[in-house]
């Protein structure tokens, strides 16, 4: 079973900065991918950040330049670091690991965690 805890939300004013955590139970180098969506009332979850086992990444174009995504495979956890915060930017952040088994893709999700950006 694989469990993805999300820590680091928080209000914060436009032009700061966050970073959001994501703690996986076990190795990520198991995951394909990992990533970072978030959802605003409203609104469909979006993809924000996608990290690939080989490396490669995957911004969302309102992201990009601000917010970087990293993993720390000693401490089996993967970063959101978000700069220049816009009161856009605020939702609730999910992580998202993909595995791939027997040709099929499998999808585990965190509980999320709340980002609000002030004006």
């Amino acid at each position: 079973q694989v469990q993805l805890v999300e820590s680091g939300g928080g209000l914060v004013q436009a032009g700061g900065s966050l970073r959001l955590s994501c703690a996986a139970s076990g190795s990520i180098f198991r995951f394909n991918t990992m990533g970072w969506y978030r959802q605003a009332p409203g609104k469909q979850r979006e993809l924000v950040a996608a990290l690939t086992r080989g490396g490669i990444t995957n911004y969302a174009d309102s992201v990009k330049g601000r917010f970087t995504i990293s993993r720390d495979y000693a401490k089996n956890t993967v970063y959101l670091q978000m700069s220049s915060l816009k009161p856009e930017d605020t939702a609730v952040y999910y992580c998202n690991a993909g595995v791939m088994s027997d040709s099929l893709l499998y999808d585990y999700w965190g509980q999320g965690t709340q980002v609000t950006v002030s004006s």
